[in-house]
């Protein structure tokens, strides 16, 4: 394991129309072109920001992803974005596919929380899984494959169902899955949450932050193909020809909170299942391209991340050796701590060795 201080911080500066949610930051990635690619937990955007010479990140473009692919809820209910990659000229982004707890509230009374913590609610636009072509660095619905010209990049998305999506549908008779799936258990409560997301040549896997299973946290892996125009289906892939493969990973009892591949291994961003303080780590899971089923996974520990109280979560990374010059990842953070928070519009992300 390699345990070393972050070697650089670097300043991401937003326009009024996100200086809110910079406390909000849950995926991030780093495209070809030093554009630097955000999600948030709490809205249906997606930004992007441009490297400066100053080696800041600033020039914010905000994408309404309503824009691109029908919506289930109003703009207003938040996808929360939870994992963004880029393939094959698409950028695709997760909703984290699950149910939330309304929160305590300082100005509420005891009887009044305690009645709030009851509240459980699903909303439909967090089962978005979807691609938005991107091409010289802008979004688009449709528009010539660059490559192939006489070919037509299109947004889509992953077909909805009445639990959510059709992934969720086919996850709920999953004799690991099936039952936080059906019980309609929060995310933050050791539920069904979706933290990370990499794409490999056809091959989507999504990270689950939960449920972590005896310590063995999951990461699902899917396939997608065009069903009609705008919308998505699950090919059949295994050796049981299923909707889906899981594959079990070791990360001493934590749940994934983020996904990067690195070649054709899989960087895991891994944290705490629940609502609290603990332990952040990073992984590197080799050769993920081409993981086996019914195997068992013990990814190698690569870097430990230092966390707050009550702040400073790591909930995004991305590879960033094409700015930094060496092996590295940049690290963001949900609830950043106060000195993170620079002027009414910044906030400092952090740069790791990558060994």
């Amino acid at each position: 394991m390699v345990d070393l201080p972050a070697i650089a911080k670097v300043k991401l500066t937003f326009t009024s129309n996100f200086q809110e949610h910079r406390e909000d930051i849950s995926a991030v990635l780093l495209t070809q072109d030093q554009h630097l690619w955000l999600g948030s937990d709490e809205t249906t955007t997606i930004e992007r920001l441009s490297l400066e010479d100053s080696g800041r990140f600033t020039n914010h473009i905000q994408f309404r992803v309503a824009k691109f692919i029908d919506l289930p809820a109003p703009e207003d209910k938040e996808i929360d974005i939870e994992g963004l990659a880029y393939a094959n000229n698409y950028l695709w982004f997760v909703g984290s596919h699950s149910y939330k707890r309304k929160n305590v509230k300082s100005n509420k009374s005891d009887e009044e929380n305690i009645s709030r913590l009851a509240k459980v609610a699903s909303e439909g636009n967090r089962y978005i899984l979807g691609r938005i072509p991107l091409v010289d660095g802008e979004l688009s619905k449709s528009c010539p494959d660059p490559k192939n010209p006489s070919q037509q990049l299109s947004a889509a998305k992953l077909d909805l169902s009445k639990q959510g999506n059709i992934l969720m549908s086919a996850l709920a008779d999953d004799p690991h899955l099936g039952f936080f799936v059906k019980a309609a258990i929060p995310g933050k409560d050791n539920g069904f949450d979706v933290e990370g997301l990499a794409v490999y040549e056809n091959k989507l896997f999504l990270g689950l932050r939960g449920p972590v299973l005896r310590g063995w946290a999951i990461i699902l892996e899917i396939e997608l193909e065009d069903s009609s125009p705008g919308l998505l289906r699950l090919r059949k892939i295994g050796a049981k020809n299923q909707a889906y493969r899981k594959h079990f990973v070791w990360l001493n009892g934590l749940g994934i909170r983020d996904l990067c591949l690195a070649d054709k291994d899989l960087l895991i961003l891994a944290g705490p299942t629940m609502d609290l303080d603990g332990p952040v780590q990073i992984y590197r899971l080799e050769n993920a391209g081409n993981l086996q089923e019914n195997i068992l996974n013990r990814p190698k520990l690569v870097q430990e991340i230092a966390y707050g109280d009550r702040d400073d979560h790591a909930e995004g990374i991305t590879l960033f050796e094409q700015v930094s010059g060496v092996p590295s990842i940049l690290v963001v953070y949900d609830s950043p701590a106060k000195n993170r928070l620079v002027d009414d519009d910044s906030v400092i992300a952090d740069v790791f060795p990558l060994g």
